[in-house]
């Protein structure tokens, strides 16, 4: 028996590893970058751009089917909340954790839902996406409790399972839209 039900499985824990590996990798490198830049305007002006980069890409992924209106409302709110949340946000870090984690919990409760309609057993993806990435972001806080010029802290352990709570729900809201739009079309 293989450890992944299918290449699409096996590619989105892949894509997981890609983006952990480069959250881990940030550690260091990112403080030294920062220092690097001239302003604080640069580190802005850089994190909206991933953050453009990212929303280009949920963008493309949408558009290889065309949506109903049910899920274009969806969208739109979980759009409009997470905007919400990331103007309220002050830090960069806090903003960071925002789309990091969401990234990594949706890419583990796609995997988990791939192996689920392969036919092997998953019991509850959503809550065993919730459990896997909030487990990797107590991992990555108490990483970062040994790694010089960075810090542990339990509220930004709070702060990724918020995150991760929200692209979990805003998934569960977009499949909820897409099967209601098949049952009615």
């Amino acid at each position: 028996m293989s450890l992944f039900s299918s290449d699409r499985e096996r590619r989105l824990w892949a894509w997981t590893l890609v983006v952990l590996g480069a959250v881990y990798l940030s550690f260091g490198l990112a403080q030294k970058l920062a220092g690097l830049l001239p302003s604080s305007d640069w580190n802005a002006v850089f994190f909206l751009l991933a953050c453009l980069l990212v929303l280009g890409a949920v963008v493309t992924q949408g558009l290889k089917m065309r949506p109903s209106g049910a899920e274009i409302s969806v969208a739109l709110g979980v759009a409009a909340v997470y905007l919400l949340v990331f103007v309220r946000l002050t830090a960069v870090t806090e903003r960071s954790h925002l789309v990091e984690y969401s990234v990594v919990a949706v890419l583990i409760y796609e995997a988990l839902l791939e192996r689920a309609s392969q036919g092997r057993r998953v019991p509850v993806p959503a809550l065993l996406a919730l459990l896997i990435a909030s487990l990797i972001g107590v991992l990555d806080e108490c990483i970062q409790a040994f790694v010089p010029n960075r810090v542990f802290d339990p509220v930004d352990i709070l702060f990724n399972v918020v995150a991760i709570a929200m692209a979990i729900v805003a998934s569960l809201a977009l499949g909820w839209a897409r099967k209601r739009a098949r049952r009615s079309g």
